[in-house]
């Protein structure tokens, strides 16, 4: 495997690539190249002007803005200037985006202007601030709902009178000497906070997880060992890069000098034509929503996907069709199963290459290097046997750091060296990692323990149905019952009464659904559906809310 940079700092590693690899191609969008000379040459611009905007080592800038070029130029730039960056999810509402801009102590955010009719980040922002309005055209910031937050850098040429546009910004930045650049380069250690990614918040405000510039480009540069990848390699991703999900493959080829696709929006028709133009030879697709997007397009078997070698499918999390459908329209890909998390910085375990098709298939891989895994009952903490469910906990120099302004979560998540993940799993007698379930997402149906996710997955093997959700529903008798909601597949047609008699004699009847609902829509947060509404809308409509 060829590797860029030794250096485990992202200012670092970018520099360590443009040097070695200057007109390669970084960075590819379907309507923008950059080569490693211009990734760097744009990084540095960014962190001149971050330098010139007053912002020290350590101190915290939020990009919020969707998936392009600026995004990744900013990003690395603050790397560079040792700052920490905080990536937004594009997605946030008002209150959202105000909650994180304050508990993240930003003191620069980083923004875009109108993207379309419904979206205007600059509106947006303007709505969650809102004293700016009264703040003074281009001057240092007071802000009461902000308190850290010294200026906003837009996008837009026409964003409000408060805000700095961007291209002014970058012009100050060029008083900058490049030795200060360099210097600050320098001075940033492996161990200083990178970045603070908020996880998604399913049932309160999202926490904010400090990860180490040693934590994102040890994790990267390891998951790149086991997919045996090299500078000549393309890796497509539709993930979007304020996720940890987009982060990850990201930095795991800028790393090695390879070429990182991308969209700023996943649509199926493009992500197929560019896989198949610019010969994608990785690719991270990830999620069930956007497996089941690609193959289902009309041109999904028509696209030449023969240098595809492998593709991250997490087929142990997939329904059985989507795993026969691209098996069959895949043979030669070696699809790769996953377990991560953001305060992992990513992957935790991914299947091997050399890996038959059935554990790379129903299983969640083999632990990367330098991951530590124990399975233990969650109520006792005693170690379990192999094949055994409990939940999973996580040692090693990528994880996170701690919760940032949450002592208490961080304690409770990180003790005696290891991180309770909340998740329920097992270990194979091959070291593989089987995912379960959230230790949350446990029902206790008249003392039994049950597992949502076995519910779920007796529901998608019924051939009507895409996607399945089980959530505890109150019961006075039992304490909580199962109930399911179900996105059935396109065209099909099936009862709820129908589904329910297909888990009857197929699992233990405290474990068969008492209700089914159907849904076309799921409520979600960055990437994760959130149970939580399912089961309070159940409980409004049968309480006849």
């Amino acid at each position: 495997m060829e590797q860029a940079a030794q250096s485990y700092t992202i200012g670092a590693m970018i520099r360590a690539s443009a040097q070695r690899f200057a007109t390669r191609e970084a960075i590819l969008f379907p309507d923008r190249r950059l080569t490693y000379r211009d990734l760097d040459e744009a990084a540095r611009r960014w962190a001149r002007a971050l330098i010139a905007l007053g912002v020290q080592p350590g101190e915290h800038v939020g990009l919020l803005m969707p998936t392009c070029p600026e995004f990744i130029e900013a990003f690395c730039g603050i790397a560079m200037a040792g700052a920490v960056a905080v990536p937004i999810n594009a997605r946030y509402q008002v209150h959202e985006l105000a909650y994180v801009v304050r508990d993240a102590d930003l003191v620069v955010l980083l923004t875009a202007g109108r993207m379309t009719d419904s979206l205007d980040y600059g509106e947006r922002v303007a709505a969650a601030l809102p004293t700016l309005s009264g703040s003074a055209p281009g001057g240092r910031l007071v802000l009461a709902e902000a308190p850290m937050l010294r200026s906003i850098v837009s996008l837009d040429p026409a964003c409000p009178s408060a805000m700095l546009q961007h291209e002014a910004v970058l012009a100050a930045g060029a008083a900058v000497p490049e030795a200060t650049l360099d210097a600050r380069i320098a001075a940033v250690d492996p161990q200083d906070t990178a970045m603070i990614l908020y996880t998604s918040g399913t049932t309160s405000n999202p926490k904010g997880a400090l990860i180490s510039h040693r934590g994102q480009v040890g994790n990267s540069r390891n998951l790149g060992i086991r997919y045996a990848c090299t500078s000549a390699d393309k890796v497509w991703s539709p993930l979007p890069i304020f996720h940890i999900a987009g982060i990850l493959p990201m930095i795991m080829i800028l790393d090695l000098g390879g070429c990182y696709m991308t969209v700023p929006h996943f649509d199926p028709g493009v992500a197929l034509e560019m896989l198949g133009r610019e010969g994608a030879t990785v690719a991270y697709p990830s999620f069930v929503t956007i497996m089941q997007d690609l193959i289902n397009h009309p041109s999904f078997r028509q696209t030449d996907l023969s240098k595809l070698r492998v593709m991250n499918s997490n087929f142990a999390v997939q329904p059985e069709w989507i795993k026969h459908a691209v098996a069959e329209a895949m043979p030669h890909t070696i699809q790769v199963g996953t377990y991560g998390m953001t305060e992992a910085a990513g992957t935790v375990s991914t299947s091997r290459l050399t890996d038959s098709y059935a554990v790379r298939t129903e299983r969640c891989g083999f632990p990367l290097d330098e991951w530590e895994v124990r399975i233990v009952d969650p109520e006792t903490g005693r170690d379990l046997s192999t094949g055994e469910r409990g939940e999973i906990l996580l040692r090693g120099p990528n994880m996170l750091k701690g919760y940032h302004n949450a002592p208490e979560k961080t304690a409770e998540a990180l003790r005696d060296g290891w991180f309770h993940t909340g998740d329920i799993g097992s270990i194979d007698e091959g070291g593989n990692i089987m995912f379960h379930g959230r230790t949350k997402d446990m029902l206790k149906v008249g003392g039994e323990n049950v597992a949502a996710a076995e519910i779920e997955a007796m529901l998608q093997s019924h051939p009507a149905v895409k996607l399945a959700q089980v959530v505890g529903l109150p019961d006075p008798r039992y304490a909580e019952v199962p109930a399911a909601f179900v996105e059935l597949a396109e065209g099909a047609v099936v009862s709820e009464a129908e589904l329910i008699a297909h888990c009857k004699g197929k699992l233990a009847s405290f474990k068969v659904p008492r209700h089914v609902r159907m849904v076309t829509e799921w409520p979600m947060s960055t990437s994760k559906i959130q149970k939580f509404r399912l089961r309070d809308s159940l409980i409004a409509e049968l309480q006849g809310v």
